[in-house]
C-alpha cells in the first residue's frame, strides 16, 4: 500500500441497495431545493424536469451568488444546487458563506468545471456533492435524495483530481478519534481497522492480508462501512473519514 499518498479509486460504484432505500425514504415529503444558476435556459430546463418528479420541489431560484446567500437564509431549502461560474461572486464563495451561516445546509455543486483547485476548494468548505452538468437526470435526482440523507457524492471523473494526503488537499476537520466514534458509534472496532486500511488505498485483498481475514469477510466489512457512513462507495467512505479527521 502507498504510504506517501492516498490512492483514491477513480471509479464510481453505486450501492444500489442504499439508493433504493433512500429513494423510498424520501417519497413521503418533497425535498425542497434552490437552484443557483446564471443561465435562465438551464434553470428552466432543470425546473421542468424536477416538476415531473413527485419527490422534489423547487422553492427558489437565483442567478447570482449574493442573491443565493440571501435566499438560502430566507427560504432554508433542503438542498441547494450551486453552479460555480456566477456573474458576481463564485459559487464556491457563495457556498462557503451559506455553510458558515448554516453548517447543516446541503449543497450540491452542479457545474461543467473540472479544475483541480476548484474541486478541492469545494471539498474544503464542506459541500456534499460535486456533479458535472452532463449527469443523467434520474441520477441527479438520486444524488439529491442521498445528499438530503447525509451522503457525500463525487462524480467519478473528478476523483483522480483529489489531492493526496501529502499535498494536504483533502480537507480535515481535525476532530479526535473519540469524537468520530461518538458520531459514528455504530462502527465496530474491526470496521475502524478496515476503514483506516481503505483510506490508505487498500483493496479487499490488501485488507484481508493485513488483518488475516478472508477476502469475503473484508468485502463484507467494507459494505457495512459504506452503509453505516451513509455513502455510496469506498471512495466516498475514504473521503468522509479524511474530512472528518479519522486519519
Amino acid at each position: 500500500m502507498a504510504n506517501e499518498a492516498i490512492r483514491i479509486f477513480s471509479y464510481y460504484v453505486v450501492n444500489q441497495t442504499f439508493l433504493r432505500e433512500s429513494t423510498m425514504a424520501n417519497t413521503k415529503q418533497k425535498i425542497k431545493i434552490m437552484m443557483v444558476e446564471d443561465h435562465k435556459l438551464v434553470r428552466v430546463g432543470l425546473k421542468t424536469l424536477f416538476e415531473e418528479s413527485s419527490d422534489i420541489e423547487v422553492i427558489a431560484e437565483s442567478e447570482n451568488g449574493k442573491e443565493a446567500i440571501e435566499k438560502a437564509r430566507l427560504y432554508k431549502p433542503d438542498v441547494i444546487l450551486m453552479d460555480i461560474g456566477l456573474p458576481d461572486i463564485s459559487g464556491i464563495e457563495s457556498a462557503k458563506k451559506i455553510l458558515e451561516e448554516n453548517s447543516e445546509q446541503k449543497i450540491v455543486i452542479l457545474t461543467s468545471h473540472q479544475d483541480e483547485t476548484e474541486i478541492n476548494e469545494c471539498l474544503v468548505i464542506g459541500i456534499n456533492a460535486y456533479a458535472l452538468k452532463d449527469i443523467n437526470t434520474e441520477h441527479l435526482i438520486m444524488v439529491i435524495k442521498t445528499v438530503k440523507d447525509g451522503a457525500i457524492w463525487l462524480d467519478s471523473r473528478i476523483v483522480p483530481k483529489l489531492r493526496s494526503r501529502g499535498g494536504n488537499l483533502i480537507p480535515k476537520k481535525h476532530i479526535s478519534r473519540s469524537e468520530f466514534r461518538a458520531k459514528h458509534a455504530n462502527l465496530t472496532e474491526r470496521e475502524y481497522q478496515v476503514l483506516k486500511l481503505l483510506v490508505n488505498g487498500g483493496s479487499n485483498n490488501d485488507i484481508a492480508n493485513e488483518l488475516c481475514i478472508s477476502e469475503h469477510t473484508a468485502k463484507a466489512h467494507v459494505c457495512n462501512i459504506i452503509q453505516k457512513l451513509v455513502v455510496d462507495d469506498r471512495t466516498q467512505a475514504a473521503v468522509k473519514a479524511i474530512r472528518e479527521g479519522l486519519v
